[in-house]
């Protein structure tokens, strides 16, 4: 689609503040494709190859600093080249971020700017409950509305029986039964996509996300693949992150399939997911409760009397033991970083000591 205005491109007044100290300087652009740091991006003048200055790359702490596919950034456009530099990046007012793969702690932000997120599990041997609780979480915490997606309806005949569970585990969170095969519920979806909003889909490879971005375009944008068989699991298709304009002026986000969901810092995602078990837990007797052997223990009343699930309290602690694990990691790579920067700036004195 030809991109007429920022407008087309999800371009909201919340942004013209923080922009208007670089408008004479710089043009606009939004990331649609992020791949090994260099960007696609679109802009009123059409798609530029970008890649970021010299001043932002030195002053990247992290990746998180590094544009983002859904980041409006600033541009020293040649049009003519059909390449751009990047040299600023506008506050972004959502993100969904995960840890990076690996043993470094790190933030992996997967789509940021996003509207609402459409979390696509499919109902077929690969429906995972818990697994949803943890894209809720980072949903949640990203800033973004979620809505849950079932795909593959037409494989299942319990379908009815399996959104009522996942009803139960996602209080108050728009739940849609899909079937790509038959186009059955796709139409549910398209409100959520109205022009100028953004939505990004996630889930597991195999879920259906690039058939539901193909069928919401309207064209075959996204190459699609079968599951495997034995276990309903998908092939990788989607190999990296990358942002398309509807004909109707929506947006949508596709990524790459994320069997392993590691959380990122999600304090607020995780009280607005298990919403049900803090709310028991603020009735507790004792404000430091461990919901163990302490008495007037709401928690454990709620246990024992069927109004709290054991496997659904099983996941909340250990989703919580998981982000105290992380908060430790990453208080020692704060730490580390601020003794680096300490060492960089001591020696910096130094030298321009000596120079005089």
């Amino acid at each position: 689609m030809q991109v007429t205005s920022l407008q087309t491109l999800g371009w909201h007044e919340r942004w013209q503040e923080p922009f208007a100290p670089y408008a004479e300087r710089y043009t606009l652009g939004r990331v649609s494709l992020e791949h090994k740091h260099m960007y696609r991006v679109m802009t009123e003048e059409g798609d530029l190859l970008g890649e970021v200055s010299g001043k932002l790359r030195h002053e990247a702490s992290g990746r998180e600093d590094y544009p983002a596919v859904g980041d409006f950034v600033l541009l020293e456009a040649r049009a003519s080249e059909g390449k751009a530099t990047i040299h600023g990046i506008l506050p972004r007012f959502s993100k969904f971020s995960r840890k990076a793969a690996g043993n470094t702690t790190e933030e992996q932000i997967v789509a940021s700017n996003v509207d609402t997120v459409f979390l696509v599990n499919a109902l077929n041997n690969d429906f995972n409950l818990r697994r949803i609780e943890r894209y809720l979480i980072l949903a949640w915490e990203s800033g973004a509305s979620p809505v849950i997606v079932l795909s593959k309806a037409d494989l299942c005949e319990e379908a009815t029986e399996r959104a009522a569970e996942v009803e139960a585990v996602a209080i108050g969170v728009p739940v849609h039964v899909v079937s790509a095969w038959n186009q059955e519920g796709i139409e549910a979806l398209t409100p959520y996509v109205s022009p100028g909003r953004t939505v990004a889909l996630l889930g597991s490879s195999g879920a259906g996300k690039s058939t539901l971005i193909n069928l919401l375009l309207g064209e075959p944008v996204q190459e699609v693949q079968g599951i495997r068989e034995g276990d309903d699991r998908g092939r990788h298709t989607t190999t990296y992150r990358e942002l398309f304009v509807m004909p109707g002026g929506g947006l949508l986000v596709d990524t790459p399939g994320m069997r392993e969901l590691q959380l990122w810092h999600a304090d607020e995602g995780l009280g607005d997911t298990f919403a049900e078990i803090e709310e028991l837990a603020a009735g507790c007797k004792f404000a430091d409760c461990r919901h163990e052997r302490e008495p007037g223990c709401a928690v454990r009343e709620g246990l024992l009397g069927g109004a709290l699930r054991a496997e659904r309290y099983e996941s909340y602690k250990k989703t919580q033991r998981e982000l105290a694990f992380l908060a430790a990691k990453d208080d020692v790579k704060l730490r580390l970083q601020q003794k680096e920067r300490w060492k960089k700036l001591t020696s910096s004195n130094r030298n321009r000591v000596n120079r005089k």
